[in-house]
């Protein structure tokens, strides 16, 4: 009878032991297979941060110019870029520069991402974390958004002065002008369809935010808009409203209306066939044909058709 030999029994930290050797090939293999996912960012919210900014700069400046009421008159309107130019840059130092997000994308819950950073990783669990911009872009921005503005802003208002686009000028104003209708054009047109991929995509609101690779996501995941509407919404109606009632009740006729809503006013002592060329105190109708006799009060309405029939002598008073 031949005895089958017994299984050898493993060590109690076989387990480990494997679970160590086998842990260097997975993870590669885990990271691999990891993809970033796909998030989608409100394209209304991004399209309000923008134009709450603007709102901002708005009020900052009505803020900034009250300061220069006293002084000449004019004299701001020559420096209006330069104001916009500061005001701009104090948004920036304030908000991107130090890794913060401006008040109208703090507002609507947002903040720039690196895009760059993510996609070379390609590790995301959330769809929402990653690094804010770098210096570079930081600094790129500000390039763009005040300087770009500040400086086409002054090239504009220069040419238009100088009356570049006029016919008589000189050939080399004539042709600096026309290039620069063809750069406002052009950026115009990639303006318009940067806006159809980001109405398709919802990516980049702007040319400067694809350009940097600077996109706007999700501050914190579980937290609302903390902008509410309805105020503007009842402006809104009411500024329809009132600009029609401006349109309609100059082609009312006030007499009308006014004895359309006469019996539902609280005189119901007075009747309808009132005429309001009575006389005040009697009550007298001041022109009768051939009975056109001036009452005892002697009111402006009675005596004066009566004076004039007795000056041409059509009537005779006893």
């Amino acid at each position: 009878m031949s005895s089958t030999p017994l299984p050898s029994v493993p060590p109690q930290d076989a387990w480990t032991l494997t679970s160590h050797n086998l842990l260097p090939r997975w993870i590669p293999v885990s990271l691999s297979r990891q993809s970033t996912i796909p998030i989608s960012i409100s394209r209304v919210n991004q399209v309000d941060a923008a134009r709450l900014d603007i709102e901002m700069s708005a009020m900052l400046k009505e803020q900034l110019v009250k300061v220069f009421t006293l002084m000449k008159p004019g004299m701001l309107f020559q420096y209006e870029a330069e104001l916009d130019a500061f005001l701009e840059f104090l948004i920036w130092r304030f908000s991107i520069w130090v890794d913060k997000p401006t008040p109208g994308i703090a507002l609507m819950n947002l903040r720039y991402r690196d895009e760059r950073a993510v996609e070379s990783r390609g590790k995301v669990r959330t769809g929402l974390e990653g690094p804010g911009l770098t210096v570079a872009q930081k600094l790129w921005y500000c390039i763009a958004t005040v300087g770009g503005q500040y400086i086409w802003a002054r090239l504009q208002s220069f040419s238009a002065f100088r009356r570049w686009g006029d016919t008589e000028q000189r050939p080399l104003a004539r042709r600096l002008w026309i290039l620069i209708q063809r750069i406002e054009g052009i950026y115009r047109a990639a303006s318009f369809g940067n806006l159809l991929i980001f109405l398709c995509t919802g990516r980049y609101r702007n040319l400067i935010e694809r350009v940097l690779q600077a996109r706007l996501v999700y501050g914190s995941p579980n937290m609302n808009r903390a902008v509410s509407f309805e105020y503007m919404n009842r402006q809104l109606v009411w500024n329809e409203f009132s600009e029609m009632l401006l349109l309609l009740l100059p082609l009312l006729n006030s007499s009308s209306v006014r004895n359309l809503l006469r019996p539902f006013s609280k005189d119901k002592s007075s009747s309808s066939a009132e005429d309001s060329t009575a006389c005040p105190i009697c009550q007298a109708t001041p022109i009768i044909p051939f009975v056109a006799l001036p009452c005892q009060h002697r009111c402006l309405r009675c005596s004066e058709p009566v004076i004039a029939m007795q000056r041409h002598g059509g009537v005779s008073t006893e």
